[in-house]
């Protein structure tokens, strides 16, 4: 089993890998009715960057971590996708829907990290 900081690590990865933007952890781990333990969050220039770095995320949880993804949505258009890998959730957006659906002021008690993705 995989600790928590090691899966956020290698979304980071998976994020860096397609040149994502902003990417910023959210701990929920301390909210009683929290979905997830993690919120990740980044954006990028165009839907296909969005769809670029989901599929990213998904292949190397999968190849290092041997982690299935538990459910997505937003492949359509791509605007913002959500991955669900049970106790970390992945959003990748679009960033004028970033801007506008605002996560991290949603969960502004959450501690948040800034990731460098350099």
């Amino acid at each position: 089993m995989i600790k928590t900081d090691k899966l956020l690590s290698i979304v980071i990865e998976g994020i860096a890998r397609r040149k994502g933007n902003n990417a910023v952890s959210l701990d929920l781990s301390k909210f009683e009715n929290a979905i997830c333990d993690y919120f990740v969050i980044a954006d990028a220039e165009s839907t296909t960057q969005v769809m670029a770095i989901a599929d990213s995320v998904r292949e190397i949880l999968r190849e290092e971590a041997g982690l299935k993804i538990w459910s997505s949505m937003g492949y359509e258009n791509a605007q913002w996708i959500l991955l669900d890998f049970g106790d970390i959730v992945v959003h990748v957006f679009q960033k004028p829907y970033r801007d506008f659906y605002n996560l991290e002021g949603l969960w502004a008690d959450a501690p948040l990290i800034e990731h460098s993705l350099v």
